[in-house]
């Protein structure tokens, strides 16, 4: 019994928790092997991020260059500017009238004389009213002279005839009307025959009556109510037959000034209306012509730069296609309100006098002059011009020094085809990176990928 309540509490010894243990410290090797897992993790990240930071942006680069003030250039010029050649006046040639044209007479580039004939619609339908209308003004007008003519003596006469003829015959009834009343007063006839003897002197008598009334009024001829309600139709006849003329005259569509044909816009065929209804369809215009002895160059000038121009202000106007020729030109037009999203005025020169190497839609620069008085103390400036894809916002380019893009602010004074004239902000000998790409911020490692040529 002693052997086996032994072996009972050995068996319970063996199950019991050595706490003794838990407090013992582990082996060492663990915890080596847990700190260089979070270290190695740490280093795998901060080496991705500077890999990341370390990335460069290849990008495209243009060294910019101050252009030198040419020889003999004028002093006194205070602002350039560039924009287009406009006409003055653009007309849109209109027709009048509806109808298919049957005849063209000018070409794109043709000069055109004041009333020349441009274009002839088909016109049959406007001559049958015209002759309708000049058929109705000879009826109303024969008629008019009829009536102010008065009757003629035949038809007096006739009706004089008319009312004696009538007066015969009632005398007639007169007669047998008193015979008849003594016989029935012997009683040899019935009353009956009395009876129809009174009808017929009656009705003779209101006959003769009646023809006396037309003979006064054939004497004295129409009233002049009537006359003047005919001579009201005939003048109605003639508005009408002076729309059908008018209507007719229309179908020559002619040109409104003298000028050069800048556009033909029908063939043959095509069918012309009085409204503009688009590219298919009835054509709401036949040609656009302009007087190009009467040229405008248009500018947007930027807003700071708008106070150093005055009204009739003097300017040299020179074109890229002809940049050897130079005209006078005088600000003829200046817009009343600025525009908003482009920070401009609307200015327009007029070129005073223009010849035949000028176009609408060319290119074109102004150089505004100085007043006399100030024209020493104004000199030129030179600016700088870079492509508008290098400029991002209107006023910010990136320029690459060093391996890296720096973001600047500049000053742009006008916008061309040409590029964006810099005024402020650019130095010459710069590189400024164009096309910037969307994500590039200040600070940024570039790459070049090519240069273009010095501007």
């Amino acid at each position: 019994m002693v052997v086996e309540t032994n072996k009972y509490d050995e068996a319970l010894n063996s199950l019991k928790i050595d706490r003794s243990r838990r407090d013992r410290p582990g082996p060492r090797w663990a915890t080596v092997w847990i700190l260089t897992g979070v270290a190695g993790i740490a280093a795998a990240l901060l080496w991705l991020f500077f890999q990341s930071r370390s990335q460069a942006i290849e990008v495209e680069t243009i060294r910019v260059s101050a252009p030198a003030a040419p020889a003999g250039a004028d002093p006194g010029v205070v602002l350039n500017a560039t924009g287009y050649i406009v006409a003055h006046h653009r007309i849109e040639v209109t027709s009048k009238v509806m109808g298919k044209v049957a005849w063209i007479g000018v070409e794109k580039g043709d000069k055109v004389r004041r009333g020349q004939v441009l274009v002839r619609l088909e016109d049959q339908e406007f001559r049958a009213q015209l002759q309708q209308a000049r058929g109705n003004v000879a009826n109303l007008e024969a008629k008019l002279r009829e009536m102010q003519a008065g009757s003629r003596p035949e038809e007096i006469a006739a009706a004089r005839a008319n009312v004696a003829q009538a007066e015969a015959d009632l005398e007639n009834y007169r007669i047998t009307l008193e015979r008849t009343r003594g016989l029935v007063a012997a009683g040899i006839v019935s009353r009956q025959n009395l009876d129809d003897a009174q009808a017929r002197y009656d009705g003779q008598k209101a006959k003769v009556e009646a023809l006396q009334k037309n003979y006064e009024l054939v004497k004295l001829g129409p009233r002049i109510e009537e006359i003047d309600a005919v001579r009201g139709q005939l003048e109605q006849a003639r508005g009408q037959l002076a729309y059908a003329e008018t209507m007719l005259d229309a179908t020559l569509i002619r040109a409104p000034v003298s000028g050069t044909i800048l556009e033909r816009a029908v063939e043959v065929g095509e069918f012309v209306t009085t409204n503009f209804v688009g590219d298919r369809g009835a054509k709401g215009y036949v040609a656009a012509l302009a007087d190009l002895n009467d040229l405008q160059v248009e500018l947007d000038i930027n807003q700071d730069d708008f106070a150093r121009l005055g009204p009739r202000q003097r300017g040299i106007v020179t074109t890229d296609a002809y940049p050897d020729r130079k005209y006078d030109g005088v600000i003829d037009e200046i817009s009343p309100a600025a525009d908003r999203q482009k920070a401009t005025v609307q200015v327009k020169v007029k070129i005073l006098k223009p010849d035949e190497y000028l176009r609408p839609e060319m290119n074109a620069r102004v150089a505004f002059l100085a007043d006399l008085k100030t024209a020493a103390d104004a000199p030129q400036q030179a600016l700088i011009v870079i492509p508008s894809s290098a400029v991002r916002d209107g006023k910010t380019i990136f320029l690459a020094r060093d391996g890296r893009a720096f973001e600047r602010t500049v000053k742009i004074r006008s916008t061309s085809p040409r590029g964006s004239e810099i005024s402020e902000g650019l130095a010459d000998g710069e590189e400024v990176i164009i096309n910037p790409p969307p994500d590039l911020k200040n600070g940024d490692r570039i790459k070049l990928k090519a240069k273009s040529a010095a501007l």
